[in-house]
Order: structure tokens, then sequence, then C-alpha cells
């Protein structure tokens, strides 16, 4: 796994009444305070959202609804794991907080249609002072296939 990423499960309460998942509850020490949060929805699978890395803006994403598969690149040079790549697939029938440190960059793709994606963010979105660096979702190849097994 990448240097300070983390795939962390969740806890989700049920009874007769229905259910609650806890996503977070003042970050849990996972990641600094909490300043956005913000909800993401694809129409169908397949759309790729991504890449950005950011170099203040620490990242959580959980997936409410669908599932999603969650592409990392490390691009921090002084970082153990500098230029590997990860991938976490996401879904509410096993529910975790993705948790992105600075300079790794991070992009998604809907695996069902409807898919939602909720953002959790260190910073709040200024389109004065942006804090974010986009490529390509080709860049690093042909990691979003859904391969067989």
């Amino acid at each position: 796994m990448i240097e300070g990423v983390k795939n962390l499960p969740i806890n989700t309460y049920v009874d007769d009444r229905g259910y609650l998942t806890q996503i977070v509850q003042e970050t849990d020490g996972v990641m600094p305070p909490v300043k956005r949060i913000y909800v993401t929805g694809n129409f169908s699978k397949g759309i790729i959202r991504g890449y950005h890395k950011h170099s203040r803006e620490w990242k959580g994403f959980f997936v409410p609804s669908g599932a999603a598969k969650f592409v990392l690149v490390d691009d921090r040079k002084d970082s153990s794991s500098y230029k590997q790549i990860d991938t976490h697939v996401m879904s509410p029938a096993s529910p975790s907080i993705l948790v992105i440190p600075t300079g790794v960059y991070n992009g998604w793709m809907s695996l069902a249609d409807n898919t939602i994606v909720m953002g959790i963010s260190t910073d709040p979105f200024d389109k004065n002072n942006p804090d974010d660096e986009r490529i390509p979702p080709d860049t690093y190849g042909d990691v979003w296939t859904v391969k067989g097994r």
C-alpha cells in the first residue's frame, strides 16, 4: 500500500428500524480536521474522474451507493512508495473510508450505474488559490479496465 494511505473499515449498526453508518467522528485521528464534505455522482458505470493530487489538502472518500474503483499513484519523491500504484474497490457491501494524503494522485471509476462518492476534505475549495494538479486518466496506462479473474 502507498505510504500514508489508509482504507479503514467502518461500522454499520443495524436493528429493526434500519441502519446507521458513522463515517467520520472528529476525523478519528486518521487525517487532519475536516473543512468540507461533498458528494459526486456518476450516472453510469465506466465514467472516470481523475487524476488529480493536492499539495495542501488531504482527502477521504466513502461510497454510500453503487461501487467505485479508486486508483492511486504516489508522486512524493521522498516517499518509500514513490510511483507505486494502488487500487481500492469500495461499495456499501464492505463500508470503508479511503484516506489519501497530499502528493498522491487519485481518481475513481464507477463500477455500477448511479454510483455516489462522498468526498471529505481538509481544505475548503478556493477557486482563487487552487490546490490541485490534474493529469489525464491514461497517464499510467490501462489501470481502469476490469479484468477477468
